[in-house]
């Protein structure tokens, strides 16, 4: 029996392996590029899983691909970018999925905030910024600050924070020279400290696993920097946000699979930022993995095969709690690798690097999280002594660029991370 993976995230594709395993079922990944995965791939039994190479945009080709596919039981689009391809495609094969309705509402920010504006779990509506020909009339309806974003952006891409008119018109100007995945809107911005919600929900009812933090830079940036999970909230303020998120994800109709719901603690109580279809990025799936003591991947594969995950139910037994720093350069250029790695093995918390980019690509955006090379990831007895080692051990480390070669010479050849 086969159960499909339609691209991954970076890291977790050899859990994902191992749990399909567990089940009984044999995992085949579609990629446009296997190179992505080599870090994961290279440490797995050569035949540990398939990789087909192919055109994963393709939706016609995809589905004559998948019809052809021995004992084919389930797909899973664990990415943003892939998200609506794979819901597509699970509808045209009757495959176990998310109604694809829900997904695309998910990967629409705007109408994300107005849905739960009307069912009042924020205190802010969006407003899109197309048409508006000054940046006072869209703040005159927005209020300050305000976040000026893409609808569809992904790894804080294409995120302008506004706190006065000029700013607006500023960010204005400088978004009708991006390429967006969406539409471009305005949405008040909510000050306080940055989560994510980790969660698994299925007929309905959301469960928790966990809050990881999210430290972000300074204004007026948005570019995420360090994460530790699970985060030690009392238990009585757990059991409201569990409900709260709960909410959030029943008010867009999100009913089955695992969610990453980034969220802001303001004064006035919890603020939703973003709701992402699937279990969080970076390192956060492979930590909750840690700090829980489960696969929770294979919750991701039952769930795929259209059966209750056990992970709705059982008490994990725990592990140690996992914190990471994203590995960013000084500036931008060219990568030419990365110093101190040596060190790790004399530091706590059996701090590890795990490689993004490789040397020779290019980086061109360090505002936001497109320009890091790599993550180091920490463990400690709680995500606080977990974040100290991470950073100590981050702080031994850069991330070395060289500068680009000027316009019409020949420099050093680029390879994807």
């Amino acid at each position: 029996m086969t159960l499909v993976s339609l691209e991954s995230l970076t890291f977790g594709l050899g859990h994902l392996a191992r749990a399909a395993e567990a089940l009984g079922e044999r995992l085949v990944l579609l990629t446009r590029d296997r190179s992505y995965y080599t870090y994961e791939l290279d440490r797995l039994p050569a035949d540990a899983l398939d990789v087909v190479e192919t055109d994963t945009f393709d939706v016609d080709g995809l589905t004559e691909l998948l019809r052809r596919t021995p004992g084919l039981r389930g797909l899973i689009s664990s990415t943003d970018t892939w998200t609506l391809v794979g819901a597509e495609l699970a509808a045209r094969l009757g495959l176990p999925g998310p109604d694809p309705a829900v997904l695309r509402l998910t990967r629409d920010k705007a109408a994300v905030r107005n849905r739960l504006y009307d069912a009042g779990l924020t205190r802010g509506r969006a407003v899109e910024a197309t048409g508006h020909r000054e940046g006072k009339t869209l703040l005159d309806e927005v209020g300050l600050p305000a976040v000026l974003k893409d609808t569809a952006g992904t790894g804080s891409q294409n995120v302008w924070l506004v706190r006065d008119v000029p700013e607006m018109e500023a960010a204005l100007n400088e978004a009708e020279e991006r390429e967006l995945r969406g539409r471009l809107f305005a949405e008040p911005y909510f000050s306080g400290p940055v989560y994510s919600g980790e969660t698994l929900t299925w007929a309905g009812r959301t469960r928790l696993l966990g809050v990881s933090s999210r430290l972000m830079s300074p204004e007026p940036h948005f570019r995420e920097e360090i994460t530790a999970f699970p985060v030690a909230f009392p238990e009585d303020r757990r059991a409201l946000l569990e409900r709260w998120l709960g909410e959030v994800l029943a008010a867009v109709g999100y009913t089955d699979r695992f969610a990453h719901v980034e969220f802001v603690l303001t004064t006035g109580g919890p603020e939703i930022v973003e709701i992402n279809p699937r279990i969080g990025g970076a390192l956060v799936g492979v930590g909750m993995c840690r700090a829980l003591g489960v696969n929770v991947y294979e919750a991701m594969a039952e769930a795929a095969l259209g059966r209750r995950p056990r992970l709705m139910d059982a008490d994990p037994p725990g592990g140690p709690a996992v914190a990471f720093v994203l590995g960013y350069p000084a500036a931008p250029g060219v990568l030419t690798g990365v110093s101190g790695l040596d060190r790790l093995a004399d530091l706590p918390g059996s701090p590890a690097w795990y490689p993004v980019a490789s040397v020779g690509a290019p980086v061109e955006h360090i505002t936001d999280s497109r320009g890091y090379a790599g993550i180091v990831c920490a463990e400690g007895e709680t995500a606080e002594l977990a974040t100290h080692h991470a950073v100590a051990a981050a702080n031994t480390l850069r991330v070395l660029t060289e500068p680009f070669p000027p316009p019409g010479t020949t420099g050093r050849g680029a390879s994807g991370g």
